[in-house]
């Protein structure tokens, strides 16, 4: 690697240790102070968060993480118990109308079903215990994977999220991978750390081989700068970037 990406990985790093030092604080998800309050609530609704990070596919990341607010909204409640004895027709119902809150709202309905159930057996009906105890990184992945729809990119984020911005102890950080969201990729890429064609799995491996002990600590920093500088139209990378 040459110097310059090491300075630029150095400052990456940086960045997120800078911001992981700073006590926690409200967490911005959607814009809608009421949709945060809920899924900041880690102590009370927790199951909320888990619903958000299970919605959160293919279409745009604040509109996903609002959907456990519209939902308490459409159901009258959002409390674990209500949830447990409402039934997939009541939630699919939910998810459709009056316009539907997913791309996939069937979909969406099911997984929340089966998530629900999972909590309630599983966790006891307390969705914080998937966290609890200081877990190995592994852990926290592993049981969001045991969730229906989910996948290695969200139970990655989720473990991330959790670590990174709630300041959740685990025992390690070794298997919190980056997330090869659209954002992460094109600035991964641009960045010159991979190719522009680069592989999910590719992305995976290269933040590994950057910092083993904390491979998704890029994560935050690349999305951010995604978000608001290096654009997929008119970039501003080469200027905000390598300066």
């Amino acid at each position: 690697m040459n110097d310059d990406l090491l300075r630029i990985r150095d400052m990456l790093i940086e960045r997120a240790k800078t911001r992981l030092a700073e006590l926690p604080s409200f967490l911005n998800f959607t814009g809608n102070k009421d949709a945060d309050a809920l899924l900041n609530d880690l102590e009370e609704h927790p199951h909320a968060f888990v619903t958000a990070c299970i919605m959160d596919r293919q279409m745009r990341a604040e509109k996903a993480w609002l959907i456990p607010y519209r939902l308490s909204e459409r159901l009258g409640y959002f409390d674990f118990p209500g949830l447990a004895r409402t039934s997939l027709e009541k939630l699919r119902a939910a998810m459709h109308n009056p316009a539907p809150l997913h791309r996939f709202p069937d979909d969406m309905a099911c997984y929340l079903h089966l998530g629900i159930q999972r909590i309630g057996t599983e966790y006891g009906g307390n969705a914080s215990r998937i966290w609890a105890g200081e877990p190995p990184s592994a852990t926290i992945v592993r049981r969001f994977l045991e969730f229906e729809g989910v996948g290695p990119k969200i139970a990655t984020m989720a473990a991330n999220i959790l670590v990174r911005e709630f300041r959740i102890p685990v025992s390690d950080r070794y298997s919190i991978d980056i997330s090869a969201d659209v954002q992460v990729r094109r600035v991964f890429a641009r960045l010159g750390f991979v190719p522009e064609n680069a592989t999910p799995e590719y992305l995976v491996y290269r933040a590994r081989e950057l910092w083993p002990e904390y491979p998704g600590i890029f994560d935050a920093a690349l999305w951010e700068l995604g978000r608001e500088i290096c654009h997929s139209r008119v970039p501003l990378c080469d200027t905000k970037l390598h300066s």
